[in-house]
């Protein structure tokens, strides 16, 4: 994939698929009041949060982030996307994310997540209250998984 951008339409199938997921799982809307889905996908890239997602690799690698995902992981497009998700953890904190990981993928979602990121620079961070769930397409074909979180502390 590509920058999200105007030309692209930011992306706006992935976006749809980041929607519908959260929305199975979850019963409500990401963002409300978006009026198509182009709209949706342009205000997903720039929200106040951070949003990112892995595809469905033995080893995931991260497919999308947003513009506040990028800021804070200290990444940018081209590198961000051909990360493995496991390396946004410490290595010690690996198991802890493995473990939540496979909550996420046996009931659908998780939506207190609390666990250390770390940028590209090496700055920690902690982030609190994360939702994450997986990505599932309209024929409940799992695509994946995705996370956001609107808290973060650097260590």
């Amino acid at each position: 994939m590509e920058y999200p951008s105007k030309k692209n339409n930011y992306l706006t199938e992935h976006a749809a698929l980041i929607r519908h997921s959260y929305q199975h799982w979850l019963l409500t809307e990401l963002i409300s009041e978006s009026t198509s889905e182009l709209d949706f996908a342009k205000r997903l890239f720039e929200a106040d949060f951070a949003l990112v997602t892995h595809n469905t690799k033995d080893e995931p690698i991260f497919n999308y982030a947003n513009k506040k995902a990028l800021e804070l992981f200290e990444f940018n497009w081209q590198d961000f996307t051909c990360l493995p998700s496991k390396n946004s953890a410490e290595p010690v904190n690996q198991g802890e994310r493995e473990r939540l990981l496979a909550v996420v993928t046996k009931n659908g979602y998780i939506d207190n997540y609390e666990g250390i990121r770390l940028s590209s620079t090496g700055k920690r961070f902690v982030i609190k209250n994360a939702i994450v769930w997986n990505l599932i397409n309209k024929h409940q074909v799992y695509q994946g998984q995705a996370a956001c979180f609107n808290q973060w502390l650097f260590l």
